[in-house]
């Protein structure tokens, strides 16, 4: 039986920073900057994070497939919100699914995106039900350096499985080589990164044509037959330098989303499949490499039931739904590189009761309320008693999820007075379209963007506010509108 990917998502953040106003900032310093200032990246907002876009990657490739058969959750990054937490656990449960399964971090490399998926579909080899294999970052860059030109924030999902795959595992081959090109210490926040010249031609150059060799005579595959070769790099022309070397078309180098996203870190050769799937057809062979410390070569062929794999968004989708920023300070508060005095309304001591949060868990990372058995009234959050004034039976209420229903605007509020890390606060009264009221925060309100009574909301997993004493985070559901780039999901 075949072992593929049985079906894929992805996720960009919203908010797009213009690259030219980086360099606004930082040419008076180093003027050889002004030659990365084209284009723009992604730009996650103040409560994303890693977990939270991982989530909603992991919802566009689930959509409406059944959750209860999966049997593991493996995610990886460089820059999980916890060090000693386990992050995919996070994300199981904010999908709702079962206690009974395996969660995994990978971390540590550039090539931990690609490490996490050849483990899932090596363990899928043995059998068993599908694996969620999510992959996201969000990484911190120093101000002034080309990497904070050329990364990105963005997240990529995967089924993992046997049977009706949309593309078969052809083969895997790794070469682990310690061959440091760049470096995060132990309690550092940046990369520490080598001479780009040398690591390209000693590193790309050399380690990675070597993987993608092995993998080809191991299959036995030409490389004349491959239709897409994803490498995720920002260098320009390593990717087509390596295709040529390895008689690969120079028409399968894929493009690396430099222009409108980003290099997403140990996400992005992830990224950048679940950007080819999105324009496949069946017979393609996709080859994906990644660098770090070492090279995964993988290649998948494209399946017919691509064809019958409902429609997603996509990274193209997301890509899609953007917004140009040009505020440069905006995105240093984002991603806390700068010092900022947040006023005396921040200062509230935000530390959780872990106790209070595990006997709340379903309802605060799951969105799970309640429906009546009786009468059928959905209700957030679920009570012992039922609201309906004509029922108000007690001990009725299921288990009820809303973290995929539609919802409307009943009311609203931009507030300037409360503090809020991207004022002004939008939040309101959101009414289920199944029944079920909310009072809730809004987030991804555009400064252009009009917030309408009756506009419709659907509800992302984000960060509900940080402790920073204690460097612990909550999570929960925010409502954020569905414009024209977000119908269809």
């Amino acid at each position: 039986m075949d072992v593929g990917l049985l079906a894929y998502g992805g996720y960009i953040p919203q908010s797009r920073l213009q690259r030219s106003e980086i360099a606004k900032a930082h040419t008076w310093f180093n003027p050889g900057l002004g030659g990365l200032a084209k284009g723009e990246r992604a730009m996650a907002n103040w409560d994303e994070d890693s977990v939270t876009m991982a989530v909603e990657a992991a919802r566009d490739c689930l959509g409406d497939l059944d959750r209860d058969g999966i049997s593991a959750v493996y995610m990886a990054s460089t820059s999980f919100p916890f060090e000693d937490r386990q992050n995919a656990g996070i994300v199981a449960d904010a999908l709702n699914l079962k206690s009974g399964l395996q969660t995994i971090d990978f971390a540590s490399s550039q090539r931990a995106g690609s490490a996490g998926l050849s483990v899932a579909l090596q363990v899928a080899k043995g059998g068993g039900n599908p694996i969620l294999y999510t992959t996201a970052e969000k990484r911190q860059t120093k101000a002034a350096s080309p990497l904070e030109f050329t990364s990105g924030d963005g997240a990529a999902a995967f089924l993992v499985g046997q049977g009706k795959v949309i593309a078969k595992l052809i083969g895997n081959h790794t070469e682990a080589v310690d061959f440091v090109d760049h470096f995060r210490g132990e309690g550092q926040s940046y990369d520490y990164n080598w001479e780009e010249r040398w690591v390209r031609d000693e590193g790309y150059m050399k380690i990675v044509p070597a993987a993608i060799s092995a993998l080809l005579e191991q299959t036995g595959v030409d490389a004349s037959t491959i239709s897409t070769f994803c490498f995720p790099v920002a260098a320009r022309n390593v990717a087509g330098g390596i295709a040529k070397k390895m008689g690969l078309p120079e028409s399968s180098v894929a493009d690396n989303l430099q222009s409108n996203c980003g290099e997403t870190g140990t996400a992005h050769s992830m990224v950048m499949l679940a950007h080819a799937l999105e324009q496949s057809s069946p017979g393609d062979k996709i080859l994906v490499a990644s660098f770090g410390q070492g090279c995964d070569a993988l290649l998948f062929e494209v399946t017919d039931e691509i064809k019958s794999l409902p429609a997603r968004k996509g990274i193209s989708g997301y890509l899609a739904r953007r917004h140009a920023e040009t505020n440069y300070n905006k995105f240093l508060a984002f991603h806390n590189l700068v010092n900022l005095e947040r006023g005396i309304r921040a200062e509230t001591d935000k530390k959780t009761g872990l106790t209070t949060l595990y006997r709340n868990k379903s309802m605060a990372q799951g969105m799970i309320g309640g429906k009546c058995s009786q009468c059928g009234t959905a209700q957030f959050p679920k009570s012992n008693m039922c609201v309906n004034e004509n029922c108000g039976a007690v001990g009725t209420q299921e288990d009820y999820p809303f973290a995929d229903r539609v919802a409307k605007v009943n009311s609203f509020t931009a507030d300037r007075l409360t503090y809020s890390p991207d004022p002004p606060a939008y939040y309101g009264m959101i009414q289920f379209e199944e029944g079920g009221r909310l009072m809730s925060d809004f987030t991804d309100i555009a400064p252009d963007a009009e917030v309408e009574v009756g506009m419709t909301m659907r509800m992302m997993f984000r960060i509900k506010d940080y402790d920073d004493k204690r460097g612990f985070r909550r999570y929960f559901w925010k409502a954020t509108p569905v414009d024209a780039a977000n119908k269809g999901e």
